[in-house]
């Protein structure tokens, strides 16, 4: 009886205990909410209008300005809560939901792109690796690849050994890219950038390559491109043809000095025509004259001559004749007319100091060919009282014979057509003058003709006489009038030296 009070007392006393602690129980029926924060990582810089949901659904929220969100009356149970906002990565954090609590869930988030990956190094393909006697047109070859399949853009950066001038050509799509317009014999480094627009760019090795030596062009011309005449030069059969100005820029009437591997020219700047020179490979390009301009009657007929061994050039401005230092310092007035007639050509023979000068008036005619020493003094006259053009004069080697052009003709018009313009050279020692273009195609001229270095033949333009049609350059054996050879075509004012 005794055991059985006792067992009944202890039954009791345990429903007591459990009767005392039923105000704590979790109720899984009742409803409860969640707060919390939104903040960028790294910074807690707080996000608003961020997206708040629950997956079972229950309410959608938005943080506020401070990042702060409150969702409420959510029936107790296990859920997935959810922070989304366009541009940044989604977060999502499990949760357990009890009646009548409120929990407290902070997310932090980051951009949407915080685990894109960037792109592996650019692979340089070509040119390999210290290649040499390349062209002065590149074209490079690379190879890339992104993990994540982002676009890529290149940037190319060049440098030479020369200077310390880097070009950057950007947003490359390709994986190729040609550059042109190098210098000959300069070595060149090369290094490609890519970048995926996310994350930071990637730089390739730095590969190098050498361009070739300039080939020995000795025959310098001109074409016109695009509207714009452009200087080139040619070796002596006509082939390797090299552009050595730009096609932006109207240059013109090339003159090459062999002594200083210089080639000067003229180029339009503005309004005006300067004298210039370059390498004869295009480099280098320099200006030499700015206050007093090259002017006359016609740019397409003036001409100017290299002076004391190429350290100065001569050169026309309307009635007077100048001479200046190839850097330009030293501009001296050597020669002006007496009639007020324009001084359109000059040449200078370096061994015995004459210079030849061509003079017309305003509409290009009343011509007078004659010879100046330095000191402005008239030495010969060789062409006066001839009706029609007449220019292209050229000293030999030793300034014992002139060449020059006459319209025998003897037409003269207001657009300066020639109709039949023959090449001649004058003996200074008195012998006949000599009819270069005896055999000449009928209906055509010769212009702007040269001694070839050797003053076996001449080099000179042969065109229709119609002014619109194509020139060429062409070479004529002295010793055998009847040999023309057709050397470069659509081409003029050419120079052999």
């Amino acid at each position: 009886m005794k055991q059985l009070l006792i067992k009944v007392l202890g039954v009791f006393v345990a429903f007591i205990a459990v009767s005392s602690c039923s105000e704590d129980t979790i109720d899984l029926e009742g409803l409860g909410s969640v707060i919390g924060r939104v903040v960028k990582v790294g910074t807690n810089e707080p996000l608003e209008n961020v997206k708040l949901s629950t997956n079972p659904a229950s309410s959608t929220v938005f943080t506020d300005a401070d990042g702060f969100y409150k969702i409420e009356n959510i029936p107790s149970g296990d859920y997935s809560l959810t922070a989304q906002r366009e541009g940044l990565l989604a977060v999502f954090e499990g949760i357990t939901i009890i009646s009548d609590r409120e929990l407290e869930v902070v997310f932090e988030m980051d951009i949407e792109t915080a685990t894109n990956r960037p792109p592996s190094a650019t692979t340089l393909i070509s040119p390999a690796d210290n290649a040499i006697d390349l062209p002065q047109e590149v074209q490079l070859v690379w190879s890339a690849n992104d993990p994540d399949d982002d676009e890529l853009k290149y940037t190319l950066s060049l440098r030479n050994e020369e200077n310390s001038d880097v070009e950057l050509f950007e947003n490359i799509a390709d994986t190729t890219f040609t550059v042109s317009g190098l210098d000959f014999g300069v070595k060149y480094f090369w290094q490609i950038v890519a970048s995926d627009s996310i994350n930071d760019p990637v730089n390739s090795t730095t590969f190098a390559f050498e361009t070739a030596i300039p080939p020995n062009n000795r025959i310098v011309y001109t074409r016109l491109v695009e509207g714009n005449s452009v200087i080139y030069s040619a070796d002596e059969s006509g082939g390797t043809e090299i552009a050595l100005t730009s096609l932006s820029k109207n240059s013109f009437r090339p003159r090459r000095n062999p002594s200083t591997r210089k080639i000067a020219f003229l180029q339009s700047v503005g309004s005006q025509t300067h004298l210039f020179t370059m390498n004869e490979d295009g480099s280098e390009i320099k200006q030499v004259t700015f206050q007093v301009s090259v002017t006359g009657f016609n740019l397409e007929e003036i001409d100017f001559s290299w002076d004391a061994n190429g350290s100065r050039l001569l050169f026309p401005n309307q009635d007077k004749l100048y001479s200046i230092n190839i850097s330009g310092s030293g501009l001296n007035l050597i020669y002006q007319t007496t009639n007020g007639n324009l001084i359109t050509e000059v040449d200078k023979n370096e061994n015995t100091g004459i210079i030849a000068v061509k003079t017309n008036d305003l509409n290009g005619y009343s011509v007078e060919i004659l010879t100046i020493n330095g000191g402005g003094a008239v030495q010969e006259t060789v062409l006066t009282g001839q009706n029609g053009a007449a220019g292209s004069i050229n000293l030999s080697v030793d300034g014992s014979k002139l060449l020059y052009s006459r319209d025998i003709s003897g037409s003269e018009n207001s657009s300066y057509r020639q109709l039949d313009t023959h090449l001649f050279i004058h003996n200074f020692n008195g012998s006949p003058v000599v009819d270069l273009s005896a055999n000449k195609p009928s209906g055509t001229n010769d212009l702007d003709a040269r001694f070839s270095p050797n003053e076996a033949s001449v080099i000179m333009v042969n065109t229709s006489n119609d002014g619109i049609s194509d020139k060429n350059i062409q070479t004529l054996s002295i010793s055998d009038l009847a040999t023309r050879v057709t050397l470069i075509e659509k081409a003029a004012m050419p120079d052999w030296e």
